[in-house]
């Protein structure tokens, strides 16, 4: 059998392996508690106060750690943000119009639904434009009853020219001259 001495440095041996183990679980344990607190809260209270949970309380602190730590690390709250973000520019992105809320698409002119104007034409290129544009961003045309900047003495007393009109026929100037004479 095992003599008493023997036996004693055993015990002692395991009891120091043992308490060393200890140690190293405790130590190990508050340095994840500070690497995992550090990924899930900004706040420096909060971090050192669960690692003081762990420190002090050993076993139960990481229970309680566990139990009372946030639920999503900084990274997964900022791409949960990017993704919130993403998914209300896309809602925004999308027309409506102003008078009924509906649906309308970019090209449209009138709301179909409503009749409510979207746009207007330019009257020198005919492209649409927003309503409350006062020049044409295709063309660089002032829109009509607009404010002209930059715009000479000249410039500004000629007159605009209007769309030509189609020559008349024959039968059309006689009607007019027979207009003009008084005769039915």
């Amino acid at each position: 059998m095992l003599d008493p001495q023997t036996l004693s440095n055993l015990i002692m041996g395991l009891a120091a392996w043992g308490a060393a183990f200890l140690v190293a679980l405790w130590l190990s344990l508050i340095i994840w508690t500070y690497r995992d607190i550090r990924t899930r809260a900004r706040d420096p209270l909060l971090r050192i106060l669960a690692i003081i949970i762990v420190a002090l309380l050993f076993l139960p602190g990481i229970v309680v750690y566990l139990i009372l730590r946030p639920a999503r690390t900084l990274e997964d709250e900022y791409q949960h943000t990017l993704e919130e973000e993403a998914l209300l520019q896309s809602i925004e992105d999308v027309p409506l119009c102003p008078g009924c809320g509906r649906r309308i698409q970019d090209s449209w002119m009138v709301c179909p639904s409503c009749h409510t104007r979207l746009k207007k034409a330019c009257h020198q290129c005919h492209k649409l434009m927003e309503l409350s544009w006062s020049i044409c961003p295709y063309c660089g045309t002032p829109a009509p009853g607009m404010r002209r900047e930059n715009m000479t003495m000249d410039d500004i007393t000629l007159p605009i020219p209007l769309e030509e009109e189609a020559p008349l026929d024959e039968a059309e100037v006689i009607k007019e001259l027979g207009n003009d004479s008084g005769a039915p």
